[in-house]
């Protein structure tokens, strides 16, 4: 029999409430997800940022904590 859940706090937590012998042993198996993972709630924020250099996305650290230093 086959019982489907999900983890949830690193916990297998069924979909529906099973009776299951206590010490009854089990397997796991990961199943991948066909469904789109939701979106990034910072997605919001994409093609927000204007005036950047064109390497942005690869010096974001130096152009975040640059500092005047003069």
């Amino acid at each position: 029999m086959v019982y489907r859940g999900r983890i949830q706090n690193g916990h297998v937590v069924l979909d529906a409430p099973h009776e299951l012998p206590e010490g009854a042993l089990v397997e796991v198996e990961v199943i991948e997800s066909t469904a789109p993972h939701p979106p990034s709630p910072l997605l919001r924020y994409a093609g927000q940022a204007k005036d950047l250099p064109e390497d942005a996305s690869e010096t974001i650290d130096s152009l975040l904590y640059q500092r005047d230093h003069s």
